[in-house]
């Protein structure tokens, strides 16, 4: 053996720790990077375990939150494949807490959507992530989008499922960002214009009401009237967005189910044709020229510059089905859990009415030079949020008779409805504005 050298003065460092374990009778001191190890090594070995020894739901459920946490620190966009990526398609996942995200409270939303203070017992339905086939959704990230649109108007034009969407839109950036309203409807129980206002981001969100988009009268108008009493002009649009539309950067069209519901069409005040009137001498024409004729009209006076000089990116949503099945408050929308894939598919009539929001994209497309944003000459670009196929897999987060306040505290009034349409907020809605984000922050 060799010889040893003698031992250097222990620091005072040293001293003291050496002093300090002999005073606890022998103590064992670990290094701090050595522990940091242990736990990284801790750490992997348990994430293994959950992937190579527990089934799906399970492991989702333990990954979801850590990827969510790298989403929203990170704002990832979707995927560097993005060309093999459809937001479109995909299944519902298992996710603990992803959709509870702000309280409908504190950002006004509309008393009938806000489950949650209306006493809704089951909450699951905040539970499920939207796991699109091919590539991963990001959480909504409130900073991410607002600097995607940093200085634009962001406008929401359509029905009640527009409304639905830029609440939930304002709810998601106001749990984030300092917010005011600018303007809403003198009548408390109206949301027919709405405009909210983020100024560190010089972003405004509005929401008009136009359920055909046209200029409308009627039912559109008064809600007394009965649901088919609606007349609808196709040669012009509804004023109240139109006269705005120059001072709108992003423009979501979302329309389906009022013509649906049956109209008297007008050409220059003259009757066209009908949907829903059997006594109307007049010719049946259906909804879907109509609807085309109103999205082809909107298309073509929003395909131009913006008033700030920017293009400007139009949004078409596609159609959100409802979830209508029982006859009875309680029997109406009962299911508690998404569809799992291949257990409800798409109607035709929901198919067709996908169709029409695509075959008028790329119509506009086409007469405009582009109009996707990348040809050259294009003046604004067309997107289509396609939301049906996630929508029709969610027969649960709707509020069912839970538009008020404890409905059944009290006897059942026969004047009591339920609401298999719209989603609770926060809710499965909020995942059309994830979708969004990720279509906006491609423009750049």
């Amino acid at each position: 053996m060799g010889a040893h050298g003698p031992p250097h003065p222990p620091s005072s460092h040293n001293k003291h720790r050496t002093s300090s374990s002999s005073s606890k009778g022998g103590g064992f001191f670990v290094p701090r990077a050595v522990c940091a190890w242990l736990i990284v090594g801790f750490v992997a070995l348990a994430l293994l375990h959950v992937l190579c020894c527990t089934p799906p739901g399970t492991q989702e459920a333990v990954l979801s939150p850590l990827l969510q946490y790298v989403d929203d620190t990170y704002n990832f966009v979707s995927s560097s494949g993005a060309q093999n990526c459809s937001h479109s398609e995909g299944r519902w996942v298992y996710a603990p807490g992803h959709a509870r995200r702000y309280n409908a409270t504190e950002c006004g939303v509309k008393d009938s959507h806000n489950c949650i203070r209306n006493g809704l017992p089951d909450t699951g339905y905040l539970d499920w992530r939207w796991q699109p086939a091919g590539c991963r959704l990001p959480a909504f990230s409130a900073r991410a989008f607002l600097s995607a649109v940093r200085g634009e108007h962001v406008a929401f034009v359509g029905d009640s499922m527009a409304r639905n969407q830029a609440q939930s839109l304002v709810c998601l950036l106001a749990a984030a960002v300092p917010h005011r309203v600018v303007y809403r409807d003198p009548d408390p129980r109206k949301f027919n214009l709405w405009r909210w206002a983020f100024p560190a981001y010089g972003v405004t969100v509005s929401f008009y009401w136009a359920p055909f988009i046209a200029r409308a009268t009627g039912k559109a108008v008064n809600d007394s009237l009965p649901q088919n009493m609606n007349h609808v002009h196709l040669d012009a649009l509804d004023d109240r967005w139109a006269a705005d539309a120059d001072a709108m950067d992003v423009v979501v069209l979302a329309i389906g189910h009022w013509p649906l519901n049956g109209a008297i069409y007008y050409n220059n005040s003259v009757e066209i044709g009908h949907h829903g009137h059997q006594d109307r001498a007049s010719t049946r024409v259906g909804y879907a020229i109509p609807m085309r004729h109103a999205y082809r009209r909107a298309l073509d006076r929003l395909m131009v510059t913006s008033a700030a000089g920017r293009p400007r990116t139009v949004v078409l949503a596609t159609f959100s089905p409802a979830h209508f099945e029982g006859n009875t408050l309680t029997t109406m929308c009962p299911r508690k859990e998404p569809y799992k894939p291949g257990e409800k598919e798409l109607r035709d009539l929901e198919k067709e009415l996908v169709s029409i929001v695509y075959e008028e994209a790329e119509a506009a497309r086409a007469r405009n030079g582009g109009g996707d944003g990348d040809g050259v000459g294009s003046r604004s670009r067309v997107e289509v949020l396609d939301v049906t196929k996630l929508a029709v897999m969610r027969p649960d987060g709707h509020p069912g008779p839970y538009m008020h306040r404890d409905p059944f505290a009290h006897e059942v009034q026969p004047w009591m409805t339920a609401d298999c349409l719209h989603f609770c907020l926060p809710g499965p809605v909020d995942t059309f504005n994830e979708i969004l984000q990720q279509i906006l922050r491609k423009r750049r």
